[in-house]
């Protein structure tokens, strides 16, 4: 199976950063979002990226413009027609990505390589929606995508052999390192580190510490280059949370209940720096503690 073209749903932070690896990686890639607005944005966002990492040393102008060159609009989804390999990189929300999926595969090459970039969500079932469960996969960006090195391959229980390797070939392609994660609730990654997000936010919720207290014994105490409330506002409270659901109904076990300050939060739309607040408030010239 020989993928050459990408086409990507989602020019946010995830899709953005996908597209700006895969062109990097030598692939042409079409870019969806629902708006043309999206798209130019998420198409500005690489660019500015790319342009940093030429200030710093780290990337070739002419490597910047040819990579750059290959990425494309794709103001409808039709436009996608001619990928060889779909990832969709929508919000994480099941109800979204099943409606996604609706849509677009009837309008895929029947041959085309289906994939998500779900963090926490059941690849069997997400599978179970499409026209094409044994060309479906997982494949797990960590955020940012250009700088962070893993990337989750997860099968579902229809993923066929072929298209497991076309996965991991094209992960191989991107200089990822793949780590194969069984389809469980949140995989590998995020079920280890959500909990402890979690737990985290129970220290603060119960008094324990406050938000500096937290983040500084985390960093200096067990040598984590962020501390994990940081860390949170970083990922998206709203991100978190549902992560969070996922692994408490999926496998029903108290210790996975979210924490009712992290669901406080989101109900008041304090998602973390996306938003401009959450554990911190970032409208300012430096971030503050909110509690």
């Amino acid at each position: 199976m020989k993928i050459e073209t990408v086409g990507i749903v989602g020019a946010g932070q995830m899709g953005g950063g996908i597209a700006h690896v895969s062109a990097m990686a030598g692939y042409k890639v079409l870019l969806y979002d629902l708006s043309p607005e999206r798209i130019e944005k998420g198409i500005a966002t690489i660019s500015g990226n790319m342009a940093r990492q030429v200030s710093s040393g780290k990337l070739d102008d002419k490597v910047r413009q040819d990579a750059l060159a290959k990425i494309s609009a794709a103001p409808e989804m039709q436009d996608l027609a001619g990928a060889d390999l779909v990832i969709e990189a929508a919000t994480e929300d099941e109800t979204i990505k099943r409606k996604i999926y609706a849509q677009l595969c009837p309008k895929l090459n029947p041959e085309a390589v289906l994939a998500t970039n779900t963090s926490s969500i059941s690849i069997t079932r997400l599978a179970a929606q499409t026209d094409r469960p044994e060309r479906f996969i997982g494949i797990h960006f960590m955020n940012p995508v250009p700088v962070m090195k893993l990337v989750e391959v997860v099968r579902g229980i229809a993923t066929e052999d072929v298209t497991f390797e076309a996965a991991k070939a094209f992960v191989n392609s991107l200089d990822k390192t793949i780590t194969v994660a069984e389809d469980f609730p949140a995989f590998i990654v995020n079920r280890i580190l959500l909990p402890m997000i979690n737990e985290a936010i129970y220290t603060l919720y119960e008094g324990v510490g406050t938000v500096e207290a937290i983040d500084t014994a985390m960093k200096l105490g067990a040598n984590h280059p962020m501390g994990p409330l940081q860390l949170a506002d970083f990922i998206g409270l709203d991100t978190c949370l549902s992560i969070m659901q996922v692994l408490h109904d999926g496998l029903s076990d108290s210790k996975y209940r979210p924490c009712p300050l992290l669901v406080k939060y989101v109900e008041a739309g304090w998602l973390g720096r996306k938003a401009g607040r959450g554990f911190y408030d970032y409208r300012g010239e430096h971030p503050v503690p909110t509690r």
